[in-house]
């Protein structure tokens, strides 16, 4: 017989100052553990036993937890003042499947969760859907008494709507694989549709997916390229799980590698800065566009934005965004494309 990994070999009594009793030699360990453990945690202890063993009496579980009859008498009165339906029929039984009892939300908390869970990328684009309904049913089934009956009168407060460009009826296949590789440190076989260079195929050392600027991505190192790359995914053709495991590398996570981005793109950090007047000025003054960014003010219609970036592609679209409301000081790389993909919106007006 086992006691999770410990094999049981014979029974010993062991003496304590409540007595005399009875301990398993391969469970000595878990004695002296159980001994030491909070109230808290032995009764979260006997719950589990009580969900996964059947018939055990309060000798039985004393015997389990290292401690007194009467210790076990006293946590069992505690447990039932906790509203957790507990019975002793041939010996201790729940009274229903629940493991814990009702949930003990409030109607605000509930409603606060459900919209967090609404609201979530994960539902509004459909990838996980159909747990975030379990999850919600879930929910449902431990809410109190109280908060089922308030709850068909009252109303979320605040609602979040997330949008989301993904599209294709192969995303939740092509997320879950790539979900896959990421936990099973696997390589993914990948063809991709990149706007810088078209369809290619590669094969990827999948590390985390976020969700950024309305869509889905994920992060890799790509072997045709050398290096880490950015994937959108409903930019992907086709994937599939190979059988090479890879070790992962040191450093790779979201904080690390989107550090300086102005969105999902990556590249050498660049200094910007850039002379603002008028809306332009007033729109940023109002908010926070990045997290290293400055903002030194010259006049009331007049300010210099100052940034560092991973490269340059986003924050030049941004910057044109506000037409002849900025002027480009430095560096003069950004300043040479934002002139030139101006003037070539010009010329379609000419």
């Amino acid at each position: 017989m086992w006691y999770g990994t410990v094999p049981i070999l014979k029974v010993l009594v062991l003496v304590n100052t409540y007595g005399l009793i009875p301990v398993d030699k391969g469970c000595f360990l878990v004695y002296f553990y159980c001994m030491r453990m909070a109230k808290y945690d032995r009764l979260l202890f006997i719950l589990n036993l009580l969900r996964t063993r059947r018939n055990l009496n309060a000798c039985m579980i004393a015997a389990e937890c290292g401690v007194t009859e009467r210790t076990i008498y006293r946590d069992v009165i505690s447990i039932s003042e906790a509203n957790v339906p507990i019975y002793y029929d041939r010996g201790y039984k729940y009274a229903s499947d629940n493991f814990l009892p009702p949930l003990n939300f409030n109607i605000d908390e509930y409603l606060t969760l459900i919209s967090i869970l609404e609201s979530s990328p994960l539902y509004k684009s459909g990838l996980d859907r159909k747990k975030i309904k379990s999850i919600k049913v879930k929910i449902e089934a431990c809410l109190s008494q109280n908060v089922r009956q308030e709850k068909p009168h009252a109303s979320t407060p605040t609602s979040i709507h997330i949008k989301s460009t993904a599209t294709g009826d192969n995303k939740n296949r092509f997320y879950a694989t790539i979900e896959q590789g990421i936990r099973e440190n696997k390589i993914l076989k990948l063809k991709y549709n990149s706007i810088a260079s078209g369809i290619s195929e590669r094969e990827i050392e999948p590390y985390f997916m976020i969700f950024i600027e309305r869509a889905f991505y994920f992060v890799g190192y790509c072997f045709l390229r050398k290096d880490m790359r950015t994937f959108r995914v409903d930019r992907v053709l086709k994937v599939s799980l190979t059988d090479k495991i890879f070790k992962p590398r040191k450093d790779v996570n979201p904080k690390a590698y989107f550090k300086d981005s102005w969105g999902v793109y990556g590249g050498e950090p660049i200094n910007v800065r850039v002379l603002m007047t008028g809306k332009a000025a007033r729109i940023v003054q109002m908010g926070k566009h990045h997290p290293n960014e400055e903002i030194i003010t010259i006049d009331h219609n007049k300010i210099e934005y100052r940034v560092t970036v991973s490269g340059t592609e986003e924050i030049c679209r941004w910057l044109l965004g506000f037409g002849g409301d900025v002027t480009v000081i430095e560096p003069k790389s950004l300043k040479d494309e934002v002139q030139k993909r101006a003037g070539s919106i010009l010329k379609n007006y000419l």
